[in-house]
């Protein structure tokens, strides 16, 4: 008797909920992280008819919260539904889950243990490529984190690509350490295809890496152009603008009296320029009189019946009636 009062003063106490050891508890209980965020799953117990679950984590430092309660399906995702700021990317983690049958609750089950930023699997990145000629730019997208992103957790990621002929994938080569998330491959074939691959390193000394990238192809075309040209024209114009600056510095002063003279023409030269002309056509134009112009004389008459209207009308005088 006193077994089955302490039974109810339990329920009384718990909300009417009673844990029994004949309802199957959760089984395979496992804690994940995929790009930073904290994942509780697990299997169907034995009797999994009309089961519901909750779900509790708790890190290092911090006792058990709640998580998911009262769900139907067999996982929880507590960075969706924890209290903001209760998981951290550095942070280590253990999670538990139980059953609910009506009114009966089985024992909790414990997960393992997830170090955030030891043990996240990160996805791959998105490359695209960009075809410059014999050159290919290959473009580095990180992928997004739950919590955080990569390079505030991981500064010292790095790129490893992998590149390669498109009907020659067994003659790869690579490039490790590549922190920019702009690479260009100069050293290509032009009119050749060429396929790229590539995975994020950590840096860490366990040396976590991510998932490798799809494997994305682009052409390369015409042949590419010698870089030092580019470089020597650039020069020898620029060489050839500051000289004429310096050449118009210095010698400014002969420029600008090659340009506009001082010096005044010779006697001789004014005395030809005054002499008046020879030429019979020009003493002809010179002692020509301007000639007659002959004109008739013209007057106009204006019209008298354009005259008589115009003319105002003058007022009749008034009329006076005799009685």
């Amino acid at each position: 008797m006193s077994a089955a009062v302490c039974v109810l003063i339990l329920s009384a106490l718990w909300g009417h909920t009673v844990v029994s050891g004949d309802l199957s508890r959760p089984t395979k209980v496992r804690l994940t992280s995929h790009d930073m965020n904290l994942v509780l799953s697990w299997d169907l117990p034995a009797e999994p008819a009309g089961l519901l679950y909750t779900t509790e984590y708790r890190s290092s430092v911090i006792n058990y919260r709640a998580g998911c309660v009262n769900i139907s399906t067999l996982e929880c995702d507590f960075t969706r539904h924890s209290i903001p700021q209760t998981i951290y990317q550095f942070g280590k983690y253990t999670a538990r889950v139980r059953a609910h049958s009506g009114t009966e609750t089985s024992a909790w089950v414990e997960s393992n243990n997830v170090a955030m930023d030891k043990e996240t699997n990160i996805s791959s990145p998105i490359i695209s490529l960009l075809s410059n000629g014999a050159a290919i730019e290959v473009i580095i997208q990180d992928p997004v984190f739950r919590i955080s992103s990569l390079r505030q957790v991981y500064s010292s990621a790095t790129y490893n690509i992998t590149y390669w002929q498109d009907s020659q994938k067994q003659k790869t080569r690579s490039i490790s350490n590549i922190q920019q998330s702009r690479v260009v491959l100069s050293d290509l074939e032009p009119w050749t295809k060429y396929c790229v691959k590539v995975q994020i390193s950590t840096g860490r000394i366990s040396n976590n890496l991510s998932q490798p990238s799809a494997d994305v192809c682009e052409s390369t075309t015409i042949d590419k152009e010698v870089p030092w040209v580019a470089a020597v024209v650039t020069f020898i114009t620029m060489a050839i603008a500051v000289a004429l600056v310096v050449v118009a510095v210095v010698y400014r002063k002969r420029i600008s009296h090659l340009l506009c003279p001082k010096d005044s023409l010779p006697q001789h030269f004014k005395e030809d320029l005054m002499v008046r002309p020879n030429s019979s056509m020009y003493i002809a134009m010179c002692n020509s009189h301007p000639s007659e112009e002959i004109f008739h004389q013209v007057s106009i008459i204006p019209d008298s019946s354009i005259i008589e209207a115009e003319r105002p009308l003058e007022a009749e005088p008034p009329h006076t009636t005799q009685t």
